[in-house]
């Protein structure tokens, strides 16, 4: 039989659920048996009873919910978790006194503060000398040193401590990996790499899976469990992706709009990396819809309408009335029809199940993405390059994150009252943060003149795990074989400020980023009107930027392929 090759970005076949014809039966989706439901239900309650037995021994407690989080389970145990680090967060700083684990401190810090716990950095002070200076022996302890590494990536502004420490260990770190080549050294270069709060817990629990041994009882048990529960994750992905195969294909836009984007299965990506937890299936598919039009309507203002068209547009997308409907040339309608046919089911089903209509609020998000779509048109049709801060202001917006965060703040259903629409409505600063985070790298259609200059310079995706990077909806056509002239905040930034070497630019731009990790690492710290769900949801997208900007030379996205090869169709035996 013929190998599948796999593709998302480029090839228009794989991005609906793979038939017969391509290598992938059906007959590979059997149905999960009673029995197997049964011994994953008894897993379950053998790892409750190892949680809730957990006597004072804050380190292995603290063990069991970093491998619980990093396997992918800890959906289930919220509870039981709760309770570990409630006790944990009145007696830390006691903890913090007496340091003699290193490993225990730095991962007490970050479990507590991912959590949303404030604990102060300030406790990091302890491991210096008289002279201000980290403590020698520190840099014997590399599990310690990986601890951290793991614990400054969570650092708020203000607190340079955890910018020292970051520093420190990362640079201990990277020299013992130098000069050593074994097991330990792969887990080294993978906490460096993908640190956890910048990674996504699902995509990492293979590899994680297969490092995770030990002589502790509870470490098979847990194994056991996270090996079930990955197969019934996969199957409910399965099922979804099934279902927006489906409507994407009822929906008929890749008929009749051919110019534009036609990957649905990586449009699904998004919800399936920022909805974690299997009892959202609903809402994944859900949210999937609002991202194809993101893309749809990117495709339009990108290649293929002309400047009349798109000022008509954005027109009838703010009136939202048949009258300005009318003017636009049949391919806008078809777009505009589906747009307000997509906006009309959301809404329903949202007032079916949570008593809110959210139309004014998804129609206000529209029509704000697509006038700052029409000010990126404007800015190429002019040849005009702006200032990197009009960029970035106008590129927050551009960006899509804030309508497809605010289809998901209804579709989730949590604390939907007046006051938190209003908020919601008027670009929060949790949303802002996130996407400020992407703007400051997002690239436009600019001018050849910038692009023949400086286009060249490439960022390396990893660094968007640390600062950097491209705008997260993969903007403007840096993919799919569609011509563009792509710029960036980096080529405004050093077009407004000429002589600034592509290394300074850089530098400013990895600084930029690493301040809104910041900005959004306090966001999740401090007291606000959101779920912890919706909070979490905005951390992913975050999280999910790597991945979907790691194009290789034939415009592939080989780490998202693997990752979803992974997740959806191969199994993980007992």
């Amino acid at each position: 039989m013929p190998t599948h090759t796999w593709s998302i970005a480029k090839d228009q076949n794989l991005v609906s659920i793979p038939s017969e014809k391509d290598n992938h039966p059906s007959t590979e989706y059997p149905s999960l048996t009673n029995e197997f439901y049964m011994e994953h239900a008894q897993k379950l309650e053998e790892v409750r009873s190892v949680l809730k037995e957990v006597g004072e021994d804050t380190l292995e407690a603290l063990l069991m919910i970093d491998a619980i989080q990093r396997l992918g389970i800890d959906y289930h145990f919220h509870g039981e978790i709760e309770v570990v680090l409630q006790r944990l967060h009145t007696k830390f700083n006691t903890l913090s006194d007496c340091h003699n684990n290193l490993y225990e401190l730095a991962l007490g810090f970050r479990l507590l503060r991912q959590e949303g716990y404030y604990v102060s950095a300030d406790v990091f002070n302890n491991l210096k000398n008289t002279e201000g200076k980290f403590q020698e022996k520190l840099s014997e302890d590399v599990k310690g040193l990986m601890g951290l590494y793991e614990a400054s990536q969570l650092s708020i502004k203000g607190e340079d401590i955890l910018e020292e420490i970051g520093n420190f260990s990362s640079q201990l770190l990277n020299a013992w990996n130098t000069h050593n080549d074994h097991s330990q050294a792969r887990i080294v270069r993978n906490t460096l790499g993908h640190p956890h709060h910048k990674s996504l817990a699902r995509f990492m629990a293979k590899s994680f899976l297969s490092d995770f041994q030990g002589t502790d009882g509870w470490i098979n048990v847990f194994r056991e469990l996270a090996k079930m529960d990955f197969n019934v994750v996969k199957s409910i992905h399965q099922k979804e992706m099934l279902q927006v195969s489906k409507w994407w294909k009822d929906l008929g836009l890749a008929k009749e709009l051919k110019f534009a984007r036609n990957q649905p299965l990586k449009w699904y990506m998004w919800p399936l990396a920022v909805l974690p937890d299997p009892s959202l299936s609903e809402q994944r598919v859900e949210l999937t819809k609002p991202i194809s039009l993101v893309y749809i309507i990117d495709d339009i203002f990108d290649v293929h309408g002309t400047l009349d068209e798109l000022t008509l547009f954005t027109e009838a997308v703010n009136r939202w009335e048949y009258a300005a409907v009318e003017q636009l040339p049949d391919y806008m309608k078809i777009c505009f029809n589906a747009l307000n046919g997509i906006t009309n089911e959301i809404s329903s089903k949202v007032y079916n199940d949570h008593g809110w209509n959210p139309m004014e609020s998804l129609r206000k998000a529209w029509a704000c993405l697509c006038n700052a779509f029409l000010v990126e048109a404007k800015w190429f049709a002019d040849g005009h390059v702006p200032k990197a801060d009009e960029y970035l202001k106008n590129g927050v917006i551009s960006s899509g994150v804030h309508v497809v965060l605010v289809h998901m703040f209804f579709l989730l259903g949590h604390g939907i009252t007046k006051r938190n629409v209003d908020i919601v409505d008027d670009f929060p600063e949790i949303i802002s943060s996130v996407a400020k985070f992407f703007a400051s790298g997002m690239t436009w259609e600019a001018p050849s003149d910038l692009t023949e200059n400086s286009s060249t310079y490439k960022l390396d995706p990893r660094q968007l795990i640390h600062g950097c990077g491209h705008f997260w909806w993969e903007p403007h056509h840096v993919d799919e074989n569609q011509d563009g002239h792509d710029g960036s905040y980096l080529e405004c930034y050093m077009k407004e400020k000429p002589g600034t070497s592509i290394e300074n630019a850089r530098c400013h731009v990895l600084h930029t980023i690493s301040e809104t990790w910041k900005s959004l690492n306090n966001e999740c710290l401090a007291p606000n009107p959101f779920s912890t769900c919706f909070t979490k949801a905005c951390l992913n997208v975050a999280r999910m930027v790597p991945l979907m900007y790691s194009y290789d030379d034939n415009q592939c996205l080989p780490s998202l392929e693997e990752h979803m090869k992974s997740l959806v169709y191969e199994s993980v035996s007992s």
